[in-house]
């Protein structure tokens, strides 16, 4: 039955998550053509010299890239079943209510971590022709809280969406800005390396409390 619910996630979401990848994509494709051009122009000396003593981050353009594919996922994969509350529908399928809404979750979150692989694969790929890997490893530490953003940011939005009352969604909206902001924070290149463990248990947490908006909008409360 996870196949079903799999492929009915799948057609709503797939060219979204086809556009967002290719989108991700150009974005590192131009990230590198621009540190090509600081190389040839500057050199490499000079460069490293921003990188390494000034603390510029070469990879600023990639902040929010995993905070747009969680809202973009999200809105495709949850406004739709709140139209007309399709969602109720889903839940005649022969399995309990948690579980059909776990698995859309999770297959929201899968297609995600696959985005996110595949853009980590090619940043730190193009990253090893122009730096050692101590720095590469550096700057993929300081990426990863942008890269969890896109999940929590990605749960938050099920947890707004599914809310049938506009107060709750308005509170939800609010304490999901604030929360997110903390995957922002100005620091230098591997600040977030003691936070990171803790903003990953946090993250996985967010992944449960859609469950409390999806019971009440079962239950038809407003």
């Amino acid at each position: 039955m996870w196949k079903s619910v799999f492929y009915k996630e799948w057609l709503k979401t797939r060219w979204f998550m086809v556009g967002y990848t290719l989108l991700g994509v150009l974005c590192i494709g131009y990230l590198f053509l621009t540190l090509k051009h600081s190389f040839a122009f500057t050199g490499g000396k000079n460069v490293w010299f921003t990188v390494l003593f000034q603390e510029q981050q070469f990879y600023s353009l990639l902040k929010y890239v995993p905070l747009a594919g969680g809202l973009t996922i999200a809105v495709a994969q949850y406004l739709p079943e709140t139209i007309n509350k399709r969602l109720k529908l889903t839940f005649h399928l022969p399995l309990t209510e948690n579980k059909v809404l776990l698995q859309m979750q999770a297959f929201g979150a899968g297609c995600l971590l696959i985005s996110f692989l595949m853009f980590g694969g090619l940043f730190t790929g193009f990253s090893l022709i122009y730096f050692p890997i101590q720095m590469v490893t550096n700057s993929v530490v300081t990426i990863l809280p942008w890269l969890l953003a896109g999940f929590a940011a990605y749960f938050m939005i099920a947890l707004i969406i599914l809310e049938p009352n506009w107060i709750f969604r308005f509170c939800y909206t609010l304490i999901g800005v604030f929360f997110l902001t903390i995957y922002f924070n100005s620091a230098g290149a591997t600040a977030y390396a003691s936070a990171n463990p803790v903003l990953f248990i946090l993250t996985a947490l967010l992944s449960v409390v859609f469950v409390f908006s999806a019971y009440r909008f079962r239950k038809g409360e407003v």
